[in-house]
């Protein structure tokens, strides 16, 4: 081959799109037809729902702001709130999965076309689009609601980030747990809009976690000539799991899988951004529970109630629910919930809420894992006066 010949850009040809390494409208399409409607209710039942939902996300802004002290909740304009049914949940998640993978996809077709067509091949045929589906579909009769700061990036997409309630969901665990609706709704909105506050005090933080999620998904795909070999790893692991399931954890299926598929595929490069966007979540997830449990009976009457009854409910998972969360890694979600909580009322008791909103500042002051677990390295970090 002549090594002067002139590349495709310099002659100005099209590279053309890189190679997806899911198909995404697959997955969108094959969730929304797996997944079931949702409960039986009538249209005016549902329009009723759909309208306290969306008069409940909008007074819980006022609550989110006393309570954080964040300036951000009184202006929230610029993203959008929707009330959605569990395929129009899957198709955004969908779109957004592609948006944070496409950067790093790019980047890779650009530098090494011959390695993203090889990792392309690897992933391909472990996760289709298909497969990717039932994935989703899982996801979206489980998920209250969600926060997504990614998906102004698509064409179109709106200034900031998009709350999403899943209605059918919501209405689904407040029948299940027999409680107040009103009271259930607005307690799930406190939590959700917490989320769409944070983005907003920290308008940095969206970019910070693609560049993390760019880095990790790089650092995957680059290396495709261990890939299907780690994947391969990562099923095997979880059928060992399986055929092991009697042996904690009262017999579950899967109780003995040390971690999700996508902890088993990592190398020490990607177990280091991984870390620190576990620290994270956890400290998003924390901060809303922290913001949902704080009202009282003033705000939610029935807010006792609601607590006791939705943490006993994760107890009563079938088998088959306990082994794909711990697949799929949601057990590990939970325990950022409880670990993040944890580490926000450990240094608002000692530094008060405004000591803690210094979290929001810069990526600096990101909290690492090791700091979610010992907030007063955090706190000495931060050289913040005790309280």
């Amino acid at each position: 081959m002549d090594s002067s010949a002139p590349t495709p850009s310099e002659s100005g040809a099209s590279p053309g799109p890189p190679p997806r390494l899911v198909n995404w409208e697959l997955a969108a399409s094959t969730a929304a037809k797996l997944t079931p409607a949702g409960p039986r209710m009538k249209a005016a039942e549902i329009r009723a729902a759909v309208d306290e939902l969306r008069r409940l996300a909008e007074q819980s802004v006022d609550h989110v702001h006393r309570i954080t002290g964040l300036d951000a909740a009184r202006d929230l304009r610029d993203s959008e709130v929707l009330i959605i049914d569990r395929a129009a949940w899957s198709k955004a998640n969908a779109r957004s999965f592609e948006v944070m993978l496409a950067p790093a996809i790019t980047a890779l077709a650009e530098k090494r076309p011959d390695q993203l067509k090889s990792a392309t091949t690897a992933v391909g045929s472990a996760i289709t689009g298909t497969q990717m589906g039932a994935i989703l579909s899982f996801l979206s009769s489980k998920v209250l609601g969600q926060y997504d700061p990614f998906c102004s990036l698509l064409p179109g997409g709106p200034a900031a980030g998009r709350l999403m309630l899943v209605a059918p969901n919501i209405v689904t665990v407040e029948r299940e747990l027999n409680v107040v609706p009103s009271d259930f709704r607005l307690w799930v909105c406190l939590h959700e809009q917490t989320h769409r506050v944070q983005f907003a005090a920290a308008p940095w933080l969206r970019d910070h976690m693609m560049e993390q999620i760019g880095e990790l998904s790089s650092s995957l795909v680059e290396k495709s000539d261990t890939l299907g070999e780690r994947l391969q790893q990562a099923v095997k692991a979880a059928v060992a799991a399986t055929k092991d399931s009697g042996k904690d954890d009262g017999g579950a299926p899967g109780s003995s899988l040390k971690g999700s598929i996508l902890e088993l595929i990592q190398g020490p490069e990607e177990k280091a951004v991984f870390s620190h966007l576990t620290a994270v979540m956890s400290l998003l997830e924390g901060h809303a529970n922290v913001v949902m449990d704080a009202v009282d009976s003033s705000i939610v009457p029935t807010v006792k109630t609601i607590r006791q009854r939705f943490n006993a409910r994760g107890q009563s998972r079938g088998a088959l629910e306990n082994w794909i969360r711990k697949l799929m890694g949601l057990d590990a979600k939970a325990r950022q919930y409880s670990d993040g909580a944890k580490f926000v009322r450990a240094v608002t008791r000692q530094v008060g809420m405004q000591g803690f909103n210094a979290v929001w500042a810069r990526p600096e002051n990101l909290p690492t894992e090791e700091e979610i677990h010992h907030p007063d390295l955090w706190i000495s970090r931060m050289d913040l006066s005790r309280a």
